[in-house]
């Protein structure tokens, strides 16, 4: 198996399943990033094989050849930046894979609004700028009001995103979603356009759907909580979502119009849902790639299903083995600082049963901005507890009680 990129959040939980089903993954990559790769993701890796990921005919051409050569049966990726390679690849080589001639859609969100209008999705009203002075004008003219969301045509992680209120903050808003023009640690450069699109306003929820010869796995749907104001950060997730039947398969079935809009048929693809008051789901985006934020984790802890597993059974063109989910909940929470400073460490006070996981990504000693988006993460929370209500109730109290010290 090939795996384009595996320096990612999903990438160990991706190279744990192939172990489970004693496949051997080669991963693409740059020579540079691969010396950065924690010794723990090198040592579950059969082999590298090394290319230029900013330059797609390149290398499409070298990782075709090295397919060939090397008997790849599967073509499998985790940053989505990479999604339409992958999708390239796979044709190339006749293995099972997503539409090639809509996989940028899947990987750039103007694209995507067109995708999803020719596909009549349920999505917000959408436009697209190139520049600070186009935005107000263009807004009036598709007659979409305030509040906006404003976010880059190309990125990930709420980098550049940001809730505008009113005119006056609209120019700066579309200034800092133009503020990253390339993509580390690649050096892949990003779309500049900016997408404007109206303000959904309800609870936000995401599903993931592992997809084989088009037919669909949904996995539990996931709860999201954000941040207010004008930068919503995600600071936690739970799973399964506390909603109802009738609400559950109606952002199933907006979710699947959604893939098919993508051409997402061979694969795995994590959709962001809004549940609009009187309007129902609304199709925020979707990325043709296993979800971030340790979710993949956070689902098998829930339901005991491994989303990872059942995508690569995809790819290998084995039906995926998605069990009916167990019962139980998870939740996981991110800790970031209170302000800008030194970061000095976290107390969690006394042992609880529900919370069966810790971890810091920030070493005490760093500098750390402000949460404006989720690179001001320094660590993490995990819980379960028997159901949705019972496991948030126990991560506000211990978040209530937990202090991250900044200096």
């Amino acid at each position: 198996m090939l795996l384009i990129e595996a320096l990612a959040n999903s990438g160990p939980y991706v190279l744990d399943a192939a172990r489970s089903l004693d496949a051997h993954v080669f991963v693409a990559t740059h020579e540079d990033v691969y010396e950065s790769y924690p010794a723990a993701l090198r040592d579950k890796i059969h082999g590298t094989v090394f290319t230029d990921l900013t330059d797609p005919d390149r290398a499409l051409a070298e990782l075709a050849a090295f397919a060939r050569a090397t008997g790849i049966d599967a073509v499998a990726g985790c940053w989505e930046f990479f999604t339409p390679l992958v999708a390239h690849l796979a044709q190339r080589l006749g293995l099972p894979g997503n539409d090639p001639l809509r996989a940028q859609a899947c990987r750039n969100k103007a694209e995507m609004a067109q995708a999803f209008r020719a596909g009549q999705v349920p999505a917000p009203a959408t436009i697209v700028v190139d520049s600070a002075g186009q935005a107000e004008g263009a807004l009036g003219r598709a007659g979409i009001g305030f509040p906006v969301v404003v976010k880059p045509a190309e990125q990930g992680g709420s980098w550049g995103v940001s809730v505008v209120e009113s005119p006056g903050q609209l120019a700066a808003a579309v200034r800092h979603a133009q503020s990253w023009p390339i993509a580390a640690p690649h050096g892949l450069p990003m779309d500049q356009r900016v997408v404007l699109q109206e303000y959904v306003d309800g609870p936000e929820f995401s599903l993931d759907t592992v997809v084989w010869r088009d037919e669909y796995f949904h996995m539990p749907l996931v709860e999201k909580h954000t941040t207010g104001g004008s930068y919503r950060a995600e600071t936690g997730h739970t799973c399964p979502a506390a909603l109802g039947h009738a609400d559950v398969r109606a952002v199933r079935a907006a979710t699947e119009r959604a893939l098919q809009a993508l051409g997402i048929r061979n694969g795995v693809a994590h959709t962001e849902v809004k549940l609009s008051p009187g309007a129902g789901p609304v199709v925020i985006e979707v990325g043709a790639r296993l979800p971030g934020d340790h979710l993949v984790d956070v689902v098998r802890r829930a339901s005991g299903i491994d989303e990872a597993r059942a995508y690569l059974q995809a790819v290998l063109d084995e039906k995926p083995d998605v069990p009916e989910p167990r019962q139980g909940a998870c939740a996981i929470r991110f800790l970031t600082p209170p302000r800008a400073g030194t970061f000095r460490g976290v107390t969690v006070p006394g042992r609880h049963d529900g919370l069966v996981d810790q971890h810091l990504t920030t070493p005490p000693g760093a500098v750390v901005g402000g949460a404006h988006d989720n690179s001001a993460r320094i660590g993490h929370l995990v819980f379960t507890a028997p159901t949705p209500g019972q496991v948030n109730a126990d991560a506000a109290r211990i978040l209530a009680r937990t202090r991250v010290e900044v200096s």
